[in-house]
């Protein structure tokens, strides 16, 4: 018995063969020589042919996926037992005719990240076996013939390709319970009704047969660029088609929203603000496929690294790190300031310093993919190897930079001529028009109708189900079913109109009717001064909050030396703002409480504004060392959550302290921990120079807390003062400490 297993076990050995990661450049001869094997694993070589393939005729599955591959090996067609066939992630240009015919029993094809715009006829032979389909991030313009004919399939992929329009009989006639279309510029079915599923594709199709079709035209634009650079003039001088000067007093605080045609082209325009307060909130309202306009004060710049980083190069690696689909549109003002001369300089520095931030961006994305694959553990770095390569099929578009005097109107003009050429040109926005059945615009009217109402509050913040009776309470649109409506809210985020974070879970049922709002929500805890907003709380918010000035001097103390808010100081922040405009009736909504967390805590977490920590008590250095596998013992909750924003980092005291001066030397990342690390993490940092594991550069590091306890002084409270005495908590006077417990006084 013992004997037979042995055999059956190197039998089933002889049968699946793995050779993944080996670096192979040719078929190892004694594989060849062995007919048993039925599958055969090669992903992650160095292959560019595999001649002799055909011999492995039993084989049933075959993985040449991360070779590199860019000749189709004919020999497959040898290979008629075969039904899993993975060629993803090579450099395949054209797969000939005669391959799949002789495939008859193929249920599975991956042909994912290669360089295919078409696929042969003869695929088509596969009708009644193949079931999975993957040809995503390619080149096809368009759905293959032959795909249509595969009556079999039950997934299809064809994420990030140029596909401009999904025929509706794609959808018919097949057992189809998977299929991913996003990253193409779709006018029809829209991407925002892709992303609801087969089923609102197939009523999306539904509907445009039993109507007049619409063309929408519409296109989401951003202007951002430092304070006073001249966004606001350009937006009002455009829509007003006459110059509008705007004064320093007159600037735009948050975000201005308005509405400008030109021919049969709609722009929803976000003028930002560029006060620096701001900065960090703007990723949040931008989404793919908008038209930035990168407004830079050519009076202020100069030919040097450090003018460029703050009046472009800021921005133009904010939209790399969060919407890498975005086109920009730079547009240098305050020309009149300038000589002929100086501004072409300006220009051509620009562009050339744009241009190689692109290449190095590039270099390096290339760089990185390239050690990962050949990592002698890359099978670890799947994901990161997934997502390097979905940043490197994103691109920034930057258009050229166009030089405007925003005194002179035929400048403007000169600039109105420019967008609109862009907008057209089909290569740079592809899905600018969007096919549309009518109910699209008959919602859309009716949340503005909504929105102008008296009825509506003033921050225009509404539960989707909600807003969805309000408007079937319409007679026309009293069929509108709940997933149309989500595929029509989705649009409506996309150009601009409302804001509906459905991918945040506590904010998937809200939607947000007046967009700036959110500016001013984020500028209540994101602004500068906050430190003299944390200290003109009142005593009255602070009873409210359960807080002491003692309390309300500590929150000082921690933000100035950490960089941190708790949760109760944020409260009393809000709260003192949002009762201030009458808002007092969403307050809880908004910040929640200890044991839920409200909406706009959500959103700063998700968008990385702040992050929570549960523990602001100094790291211990003599911790026990942490050793994977075994249990590591967390650390305990220490009650209220402390919130770290990242922005203020840069003024904080303990970081200034323990850092210390900037050295040119220095690798410009900054790494605060929160003190949630793994114990003895620190004792494992003995090294002083350190080996990159993705790029394998080595470099000196310096920690931002000490490995061992130092004679830093550590930053004090302020000294007690007399306090107000409430009736909880702990309160001082001098040097005294009472605590208060039921309206007893007790000493303590």
């Amino acid at each position: 018995m013992a004997q037979h297993r042995v055999c059956q076990e190197q039998d089933d050995c002889a049968r699946k063969v793995t050779l993944s990661t080996m670096r192979l450049r040719v078929l190892p001869p004694a594989l060849l020589q062995d007919p048993r094997v039925e599958s055969l694993n090669l992903d992650r070589n160095k292959l560019k042919h595999v001649p002799g393939i055909s011999k492995l005729g039993n084989l049933r599955k075959l993985i040449l996926s991360k070779n590199e591959i860019a000749d189709f090996p004919e020999e497959i067609q040898s290979l008629v037992h075969l039904e899993k066939l993975e060629l993803n992630q090579n450099q395949i240009r054209v797969i000939p005719e005669g391959i799949f015919s002789h495939l008859p029993r193929l249920k599975h094809l991956r042909l994912n990240n290669n360089r295919l715009s078409a696929l042969p006829k003869d695929l088509a032979t596969c009708s009644s076996s193949l079931q999975y389909l993957n040809m995503s991030n390619n080149l096809f313009r368009a759905v293959p013939q032959s795909v249509l004919e595969l009556v079999s399939l039950q997934e299809l992929y064809v994420q990030n390709n140029a596909l401009r329009q999904l025929p509706r009989e794609l959808f018919k006639g097949r057992p189809l319970k998977m299929f991913k279309a996003h990253g193409n510029p779709l006018r029809e079915p829209p991407s925002e009704v892709c992303a609801g599923g087969i089923q609102q594709i197939l009523s999306y199709f539904s509907q445009l047969q039993n109507c007049q079709v619409e063309e929408d035209r519409r296109v989401k634009t951003m202007f951002l660029g430092a304070s006073l650079a001249g966004k606001s003039t350009i937006c009002k001088s455009l829509k007003q088609r006459q110059v509008v000067l705007v004064s320093e007093e007159e600037r735009t605080v948050g975000i201005e929203i308005s509405e400008f045609h030109i021919q049969d082209f709609t722009f929803l325009f976000w003028d930002f603000a560029g006060q620096l307060e701001y900065y960090v909130t703007h990723h949040v309202f931008i989404t793919p496929q908008a038209l930035v306009i990168l407004v830079i004060n050519f009076q202020k710049y100069q030919l040097n690294n450090d003018i460029f980083r703050e009046l472009v190069g800021f921005w133009i690696n904010n939209l790399f790190m969060r919407v890498p689909n975005s086109v920009v549109l730079p547009v240098g003002t305050h020309t009149d300031c300038c000589t002929e001369e100086e501004v072409e300089e300006k220009k051509q520095d620009i562009m050339s310093k744009i241009q190689a931030m692109l290449e190095e961006r590039r270099a390096n994305l290339t760089h990185f993919i390239n050690n990962l694959e050949s990592s002698e553990e890359s099978e670890f770095y799947v994901d990161q190897w997934d997502r390097l390569k979905e940043m490197e099929s994103c691109t920034l578009t930057i258009l050229n930079l166009v030089p405007i005097n925003c005194t002179d109107y035929w400048d403007i003009k000169k600039l109105e001529t420019t967008i609109l050429e862009h907008v057209k040109n089909e290569e740079i926005f592809p899905n600018v028009i969007r096919v549309l059945p009518p109910v699209y615009k008959e919602v859309e009217a009716a949340i503005v109708d909504i929105v102008q109402s008296e009825e509506t509050a003033e921050y225009g913040m509404m539960d989707l189900n909600h807003l969805l009776s309000e408007i079937t309470h319409r007679e026309h649109l009293s069929h509108l079913g709940t997933e149309l409506f989500q595929d029509i809210l989705r649009y409506l985020h996309r150009i601009g109109l409302i804001i509906w974070y459905e991918e945040i879970k506590q904010l998937e049922s809200t939607v947000f009717l007046r967009p700036a709002f959110l500016i001013t929500m984020f500028k209540i805890l994101v602004r500068y001064h906050l430190v003299q907003q944390l200290e003109s709380i009142s005593v009255d918010l602070l009873v409210g909050e359960h807080a002491t000035i003692r309390d309300q001097s500590n929150w000082v103390w921690t933000f100035k030396s950490k960089a941190m808010l708790c949760q109760r100081a944020m409260r009393a922040l809000v709260k003192h703002q949002l009762y201030s405009e009458g808002m007092r009736d969403i307050f809880e909504e908004m910040v929640g409480h200890k044991a839920k967390k409200g909406k706009l805590f959500s959103l700063l977490e998700h968008f990385e504004i702040c992050l929570e920590v549960r523990n602001t008590k100094d790291l211990n250095p003599g911790a026990r060392e942490f050793v994977p596998g075994k249990r590591w013992e967390t650390t305990q909750d220490c009650g209220e959550a402390y919130y770290l924003f990242p922005t203020y980092l840069n003024q904080s005291e303990e970081v200034s302290e323990r850092w210390g001066g900037d050295h040119p030397e220095d690798l410009h990342i900054r790494a605060y921990f929160s003190p949630e690390i793994p114990e003895g993490f620190f004792q494992r940092m003995k090294e002083e120079i350190k080996t990159c594991g993705t790029c394998g550069h080595r470099f000196q590091t310096e920690l931002l807390l000490p490995k061992v306890p130092s004679d830093v002084e550590v930053p004090q409270p302020p000294p007690p003062a007399h306090y107000y005495v409430t009736s909880y908590g702990t309160t001082t006077f001098g040097p005294s400490s009472i605590h208060i417990n039921r309206q007893s006084i007790l000493d303590k």
